[in-house]
């Protein structure tokens, strides 16, 4: 793992040319979004992994088993297959693969289509690093070469990509009597609130929500602002979108690349239009182009407000750098408009009361919920990504992200000196010994001297049952 580390740091400036210009996102989002964050992952992974995977002893096992010793032992699965997004198609399945073969396992990885060298290039950096030829194996193609890994003999099948796809993988795997892991997406939410640190709010809005372009499962899509604060947070919103730039994604100072595809471009304006003509106010933002690159399909920062939570843009993922924003009179409003998806990846909570965020993060229906902050931690190995309802199922990274990649079997020593009370053959002293043993235990204290006193002789048979044989050799 350290190796293949020091590998990505010897070519990253290679790297970051080749996912920029397969995928779009500007050089920088290359850096601080893909490749840094999976250099500290696999250390992470390095310094944590033998620990999270060594034999864990079982020591909180009630008073008829003590005797025995029981443990965890975490064995890998053979042969795991994770199915990439075009979104983030190396820190994404980087991290997977990476947690996967830590636990002893195989790796088949199919990248996106659109995205196809990137997935090339995990394997071959984990082979430039020292592992074995054909232990991690790139595949390529469409949705058929997806149904073939998932119809394979693989172990477990992580899958990140739409709802409807994911439900199939899913559905494929529990056929088979195997797990998947799913990342189907999101429509997080940010919640700000009266005393949030509102130039902190806005900033966090422009990035959570236009980061990529906005193709961000976990990307902020609805904006839950407070009446009181709101007209200040919208103009600096309006403002700091108006002022990002849109352009080469190679070029060191562009914020806002190219949409992945023709098919996203389209998805995106429609979800707008559709917004502007049902009566939402479109402040900034929409169709644009770039000199130099008339094929390709830009899309300025657009912010809208004067949605309404029947609109297909505050219903449907949007994937793109679109933040829409609704005005709210209370957090109890704010809370039952977040709730209301279909979807519950992430959300962001804005306040400086961390007791007041911490209880709001509470009731709210997700995978995960950042206060002041928002969907950072996927770069952060030790926190566990993944989410609720139409979300997926399952989680990535953390100790969590290796139990998924393992069989967990218990394992118990009995050193075979006594022999089990509830073994053959059964007496009429078996009842009313277990009677008053659980009375004894568990039971109230003023009825514990009464069970030893009229139970004493069962007690006593069943103990002499269980010493019957000890010490014989």
């Amino acid at each position: 793992m350290r190796r293949t580390a020091q590998v990505i740091i010897d070519s990253l400036d290679e790297l970051t040319e080749l996912l920029t210009r397969e995928q779009g996102k500007p050089r920088s989002e290359s850096y601080s979004m893909e490749l840094i964050p999976t250099i500290d992952s696999l250390h992470w992974i390095a310094e944590h992994g033998p620990r999270i995977l060594t034999d864990e002893r079982i020591r909180d096992v009630p008073v008829f088993a003590k005797q025995k010793k029981h443990f965890f032992s975490y064995e890998p699965l053979g042969v795991v297959g994770v199915i990439a997004p075009w979104n983030y198609p190396w820190s994404i399945p980087f991290g997977e693969v990476a947690i996967a073969l830590m636990c002893g396992n195989g790796v088949v990885l199919k990248p996106a289509s659109l995205t196809p060298l990137i997935g090339e290039r995990i394997m071959h950096v984990f082979e430039r690093a020292g592992l074995p030829e054909g232990i991690v194996r790139t595949v390529h193609g469409g949705g058929a070469v997806g149904n073939a890994l998932v119809e394979s003999s693989a172990a477990k099948i992580f899958f990140t990509g739409s709802v409807d796809v994911g439900r199939r993988v899913g559905t494929a795997c529990a056929e088979r009597l195997k797990g998947s892991v799913l990342e189907l997406g999101g429509k997080d939410a940010q919640i700000v609130l009266e005393d949030a640190n509102l130039p902190n709010a806005i900033a966090g809005c422009l990035w959570g929500g236009l980061a990529n372009a906005g193709q961000t499962c976990s990307g902020i899509e609805r904006v839950y602002v407070m009446g009181d604060i709101a007209d200040r947070f919208i103009d600096g919103v309006v403002e700091g979108a108006r002022a990002l730039k849109v352009g080469n994604p190679m070029d060191g100072d562009t914020e806002i690349g190219p949409m992945v595809s023709e098919d996203q471009f389209e998805l995106v304006r429609e979800l707008v239009e559709d917004a502007v003509a049902n009566g939402a106010t479109l402040h900034c933002g929409g169709e644009t182009e770039v000199p130099g690159f008339e094929r390709g399909r830009f899309f300025a920062p657009t912010v809208l407000t004067g949605v309404r939570p029947d609109m297909r843009i505050m219903q449907e993922e949007i994937f793109g750098p679109v933040i829409p924003i609704t005005v709210v009179d209370s957090e109890e409003e704010a809370l039952r408009l977040t709730n209301d998806s279909e979807f519950g990846l992430g959300t962001s909570v804005w306040t400086l009361d961390r007791d007041k965020g911490e209880r709001i993060a509470k009731r709210i229906e997700s995978g995960m919920v950042w206060i002041n902050d928002h969907m950072y931690s996927h770069g952060v190995c030790a926190c566990a990504w993944g989410g609720v309802k139409h979300s997926g199922l399952g989680r990535a990274h953390s100790k969590f992200g290796f139990y998924e990649c393992v069989n967990i079997k218990q394992v118990a020593w009995e050193p075979s000196r006594l022999r089990n009370f509830w073994w053959h053959p059964y007496d009429e002293s078996m009842r009313p010994a277990l009677h008053a043993a659980a009375q004894l235990l568990y039971g109230r204290d003023a009825d514990k001297r009464g069970a030893l006193i009229h139970n004493a002789r069962p007690l006593l048979q069943l103990g002499k049952k269980s010493l019957r044989g000890a010490f014989r050799r």
